[in-house]
């Protein structure tokens, strides 16, 4: 009995040092101020394995997938693995109601019946590098932000162009801690992407919207795509004549499962946090910026799903730009609700009290706190008209290509041909990609009923034109004046426009004229003196902050936001307990599935072909004990952009693929739950089971390198 008691407090001591979530995004050529944490954590490799410019390493085997995502290389023919939610628009723009790889799933046996892909890329890193000291040595505290900003422009131009110098590479430059330091980075971009297989939405979406951002989760969230290179291995546009990519690094990937505290590493390409805003910033999230892009993205689904519903061809046509309006309608609800929750807004201010006694009597850090204070409250008034430009202009695909001509048109005006010709040529493919994959009832009911929400919500002395002059009950005539004359309401009608165009013309378009007034209204609101003084005002308040935070916590490690850039972040395989009387075991089984079927719920329909072999528990290799594991947690940092993200054991092998984080961490975007903050991902061994056993592409799975 001491035995086992010796035992339990040993297991329990072991475990004190993963019960919570590991913060940080660590850049990887920066590792070695972790390493040391790294291997107690239970790391096997050496920094050099993970991070190297002469070797082959880990981060040769990680991609930006089309600069959204991130996706892992699991072969050494160029295979990808990512999100199945990553490369749904791709798969759902290959399919057709006769084809409809969507719903029904495709698996190329060769490599001819792989699908190219219009538009998809992968993005290897090649190095990074601080070039803090060349561009801070430059920059004083008396230039004007716009100053600043130029000269920093100058300096990263010269630090690109020298850094590609005798390449075919490209790079560029970020700044990091706020504009406190900056990093180069070097980049290699292959363009000719294909579709290799994916499970049917069924699986690869299993539990929708519903179950998005929750855990249990039992979601087959993966699809995999293939690399093509020209002869010479290097990027090339697509052609019948280039072969699959050798890759520097591919995954191996492990058969042996995991468990309770093992160690897990996610490398990827997480999108943005905003881990050093003040409890200012909170407060606008919560009170105002939130709650009416939660508004606006509603209104959208319901249009687009009325329409979905009764048509299979606009169903794929939309189904992407569904999931994407979805996917953030409900993570800003889970956010808002958490800030709360999480009393987000309280811990920040905290951190802003100690700012104060640290910064007191310190000349560099006098008003920081109160500019940042001063700058929110002065844009409570335009936040409304601000997010109305980013959800009703620019992401309401009938306006954003309006929009695009109304900026074409402006730099015609202004003189400047160059930028005239891009804008029209990137307007003139908007409108070939909305004419054959968009819907005019989805895209004229979303102008008009948004429109109708601009208007009440906007501030009349923020609005300018039709919107002003209209008024609410006068959106629906105004809306069939757009259908019955706009060259932009019908296909038909804006080809025979295209034939002969004329600025003059256009500039009496009813839908023209509404995207103006619109950007005429956004403009002005934001180029008023005191909202500029303020947003420059709160750029360096921001930047004096974050550098004043780190100083105040000589001994702590900071790492930067998110901002697109690879990062790293390690941990555990971890349970949690997300309120009282409640917990979460680690992991989750294909019995799970069958216990959520719901035959008349899209949502949780489950592939006949994946329940046959449940019932014969025929789950080959890839089964333990009689079961089948789906989904797993752990204790990663990741966010947006980290979806498809490779999950790595201590001995660089490939153990699942990350894509949710768990709702009751949603603020963990702003600030970091380390209790109960978790990364959900796909366990590698059911990917197989799918691929394998259930949908028989096993000419992939013997491209891999399986570890027993």
């Amino acid at each position: 009995m001491k035995k086992i008691i010796f035992a339990l407090v040993l297991l329990t001591y072991s475990m004190g040092n993963i019960a919570r979530a590991d913060e940080g995004m660590w850049l990887p050529f920066l590792i070695g101020r972790n390493y040391e944490d790294m291997k107690k954590h239970g790391l096997k490799l050496t920094q050099e394995q993970i991070y190297s410019i002469n070797n082959s390493s880990l981060k040769d085997a990680v991609i930006s997938f089309g600069g959204f995502c991130t996706g892992e290389i699991i072969s050494n023919q160029g295979l990808i693995l990512t999100n199945h939610h990553c490369g749904y628009d791709a798969i759902a723009g290959a399919s057709t109601p006769e084809q409809n790889y969507l719903d029904n799933g495709f698996w190329a046996k060769n490599f001819k019946e792989e699908i190219a892909v219009k538009g998809l890329t992968a993005t290897f890193m090649i190095r990074m590098e601080d070039v803090s000291q060349q561009v801070l040595k430059e920059l004083n505290s008396k230039m004007t932000a716009e100053e600043r900003a130029k000269k920093i422009k100058e300096v990263t131009d010269i630090l690109v162009k020298d850094a590609v110098a005798g390449t075919k590479y490209e790079a560029f430059v970020r700044d990091f801690y706020d504009g406190n330091e900056f990093y180069l980075f070097v980049k290699e971009t292959f363009k000719d992407i294909r579709l290799v297989g994916t499970p049917p939405q069924s699986a690869g979406k299993f539990g929708g919207d519903t179950d998005n951002w929750e855990w249990p989760r039992h979601t087959a969230d993966f699809s995999m795509f293939r690399v093509y290179a020209g002869s010479d291995n290097k990027p090339a546009d697509f052609s019948d004549s280039n072969v699959p990519l050798k890759p520097k690094h591919s995954l191996p990937i492990s058969l042996k499962g995991v468990k309770q505290g093992d160690y897990a590493m996610v490398m990827g390409f997480p999108g943005r946090t905003n881990r050093y805003l003040t409890s200012y910033g909170v407060d606008q999230a919560i009170a105002i910026e939130q709650p009416k892009i939660v508004d606006i993205r509603a209104k959208k689904l319901e249009i687009m799903k009325k329409y979905m519903d009764k048509d299979v061809a606009v169903r794929l046509h939309y189904s992407s730009k569904y999931a994407q309006v979805a996917n953030y309608w409900k993570y800003f609800i889970g956010q808002t609700k958490q800030l709360k929750a999480n009393k987000v807004a309280d811990k920040k201010r905290k951190v802003e009290e100690e700012f104060a006694k640290f910064s007191a009597g310190k000349e560099e850090y006098a008003g920081v706190v109160s500019d940042i204070e001063n700058a929110f409250k002065a844009t409570n008034d335009i936040v409304y008209i601000k997010i109305y430009q980013s959800e009703f202009v620019r992401q309401v695909d009938i306006n954003s290509m309006v929009y695009l001509y109304k900026l074409a048109i402006d730099a015609k005006n202004a003189g400047n041909d160059q930028r005239f010709n891009g804008l029209m040529d990137a307007a003139k493919a908007s409108a070939e990609e909305i004419y054959a994959e968009r819907s005019m009832d989805i895209e004229l009911e979303t102008l008009g009923e948004v429109l109708k929400m601009y208007i009440r919500d906007v501030p009349m002395n923020q609005q300018v034109g039709i919107t002003k002059s209209i008024g609410v009950d006068g959106v629906d005539a105004f809306i069939a004046r757009v259908k019955s004359s706009s060259v932009f309401a019908s296909k038909e009608r804006y080809e025979e426009f295209m034939k002969n165009f004329d600025a003059a013309k256009l500039a009496q378009d009813p839908l023209f004229i509404l995207l103006k007034d619109l950007d005429n209204a956004y403009q002005a609101a934001v180029g008023q003196d005191a909202i500029k003084s303020a947003g420059e005002k709160l750029a360096r308040a921001n930047r004096l902050f974050v550098k004043g935070v780190r100083e105040m916590q000589p001994n702590k490690k900071f790492y930067p936001n998110a901002n697109s850039t690879m990062r790293l972040t390690y941990g555990n395989v971890l349970a949690y307990d997300p309120r009282d009387g409640v917990h979460y075991d680690f992991f989750t089984t294909l019995d799970g599935v069958m216990q959520k079927e719901d035959p008349t719920n899209p949502e949780f329909v489950v592939d006949p072909r994946i329940k046959e072999l449940w019932e014969k528990k025929d789950y080959g290799q890839y089964g333990s004990n009689g079961k089948l594991a789906v989904n797993f947690l752990s204790n990663n940092d990741i966010t947006g952009g980290n979806s498809g993200s490779p999950v790595i054991n201590g001995n660089g092998e490939l153990i699942g693929t990350a894509f949710d984080g768990n709702w009751e961490a949603m603020s963990g975007d702003i600030y970091f739950e380390p209790n109960i903050q978790r990364t959900i991902s796909l366990d590698i061994r059911y990917t197989l089971w799918l691929v394998d056993k259930c949908y028989g592409a096993t000419n992939l799975v013997n491209e891999m390198k399986l570890v027993k």
